[in-house]
């Protein structure tokens, strides 16, 4: 039989798909071993092998690749990184083929359904002939108001271990520029830096104004008010002509705001951040 439509009622789902598996997918905490073992063994059997009788649990992925050298030491670092399952990080995928199942009831794809019940259960794991390595889950996730991987005062991720992940907007960077960010992170380093979304990352971090004040800015248009700011051009390195506003917001510090190169005047940027009518921004009376 095939399925060329789905019914009003199977879109109506697509909604309640969505947030299930999302919640799984950022589940934080310890792995539920004694289910994680059920799940494993069943993945196993669907697939027509033995079940394996060898299990451990690791804290982070950097204590899995530990543990599995432990056991075997001729295992390479990366091999092990690579081969690893991603249990709940798997469920951007796995609901999919889940709405697909019980849905539409396409019967073949039961093969998953150890997967399935390893997403409600632990975080990456390690699968071997006889041996299973489980991880726990991160013990927090941040992220921005995008839904993007991101924290400014600390990692975006981290695991019971203290293994943990920096990063800046979706970007991942390293951790020294969030921990000790005042001696390692100049704004020549930032310019220079060879990755251009870690060179961003690296300039929002100490501030466009900053960096601004490194690459002698030509004034393009000056505004009577501080408030409205002072637009100007600047030459980034590898990127070219860009152009900022600098500003003086309410509480008297200064910020330096990236626009389109197609803004003329200070007005007109400082309108196009509050994407309001310019005229209408300078009749305002209060601004924050």
């Amino acid at each position: 039989m095939v399925i060329e439509n789905l019914t009003p009622e199977q879109k109506a789902l697509f909604p309640v798909y969505v947030e299930k598996w999302k919640k799984i997918g950022l589940t934080t905490g310890p792995v539920d071993f004694e289910n994680a073992k059920k799940s494993v063994c069943l993945a196993y059997e669907k697939v027509g092998l033995p079940h394996p009788t060898k299990f451990f649990v690791a804290k982070s992925p950097i204590d899995a690749i530990r543990l599995i050298k432990e056991i075997d030491p001729s295992m390479d670092a990366r091999a092990i990184f690579n081969n690893m399952i991603y249990g709940n990080s798997d469920s951007y995928w796995l609901s999919y083929y889940q709405f697909i199942r019980n849905e539409l009831k396409v019967e073949c794809i039961h093969k998953l359904d150890g997967l399935v019940e390893l997403a409600n259960h632990c975080g990456w794991l390690s699968v071997y002939d006889d041996c299973v390595v489980f991880q726990d889950r991160p013990e927090f996730i941040k992220f921005d108001d995008q839904d993007r991987l991101h924290s400014e005062n600390g990692p975006s991720i981290r695991y019971c271990d203290g293994f943990s992940v920096y990063s800046w907007h979706g970007v991942r960077i390293p951790k020294e520029w969030i921990e000790n960010k005042n001696s390692a992170l100049t704004p020549q380093i930032a310019l220079k830096w060879e990755n251009m979304e870690q060179r961003r990352a690296a300039c929002e971090i100490l501030g466009w104004d900053r960096i601004i004040r490194e690459l002698n800015a030509t004034v393009v248009d000056s505004d009577y008010d501080p408030h409205i700011g002072t637009l100007v051009d600047v030459e980034i390195p590898d990127v070219g002509k860009e152009r900022f506003l600098k500003v003086l917001c309410g509480t008297g510090r200064e910020f330096a705001i990236p626009v389109p190169l197609d803004i003329n005047t200070a007005l007109e940027a400082n309108a196009w951040t509050f994407d309001i009518d310019p005229n209408l921004l300078r009749e305002l009376e209060v601004r924050t």
